[in-house]
């Protein structure tokens, strides 16, 4: 019997990533909306290739999350985006709502976060396949039997969908070990370090 798939959406990963993909576009108002139109691009073309039964988009809230009280410098070097990019996130959630789509947001905790739990929440439901649809590469960690990452590349139409196959084909290793990877490497976009002179080559060796 086939599973059911349940799409798992990173709501801030594609509206970064339909922002900076897509050329400026403006509706009637005269306001920008390409991170909307590209939202609603990937939401379609995710609908229509996976059919999944079962959808849910994640958002992150605005503030500091636990990681800031971990490790102070979380995140400190991250510029800043557009205030053009924020002020079309409140139209991504109409358009999420107008599809009936649930959404699940929580203070103190990223998209990320709430994907990761609500994953490996939906492990206990055997006849479920979940579906990770984002921009980046945080979640590639919760790949297993049950759970592939589809995520774009360089654009919106560049498509990889990581099961645990393709992601050893790519990293050398298992996903469980991700994390010990960022240990070694670091992951200079969130502003956290690694071991001094160990870069992701001497980490994949590493593992």
């Amino acid at each position: 019997m086939p599973k059911e798939k349940f799409v798992l959406i990173d709501g801030n990963a594609i509206i970064h990533r339909s922002y900076h993909a897509i050329p400026p576009l403006t509706n009637k108002k005269g306001e920008l909306v390409n991170a909307v139109y590209g939202f609603a691009s990937m939401l379609l073309k995710v609908w229509k290739e996976l059919q999944p039964k079962y959808m849910a988009v994640t958002f992150d809230m605005a503030g500091k999350t636990f990681r800031h009280k971990k490790f102070e410098k979380y995140k400190a070097t991250r510029k800043k985006a557009d205030q053009e990019l924020y002020d079309q996130i409140p139209l991504v959630h109409d358009l999420v709502r107008a599809f009936n789509i649930p959404i699940f947001e929580r203070i103190g905790y990223e998209a990320d976060d709430l994907i990761g739990t609500i994953a490996k929440y939906l492990k206990i439901e055997k006849n479920v396949e979940v579906y990770i649809a984002t921009g980046d590469k945080d979640t590639l960690q919760l790949i297993d039997n049950s759970i592939k990452v589809y995520t774009f590349g360089r654009g919106m139409s560049d498509i990889i969908v990581y099961d645990e196959k393709k992601f050893q084909e790519r990293f050398g290793f298992e996903p469980k070990l991700m994390i010990d990877f960022k240990a070694f490497a670091g992951d200079q976009s969130d502003n956290i370090p690694g071991i001094m002179g160990i870069g992701e080559k001497t980490a994949t060796d590493l593992i």
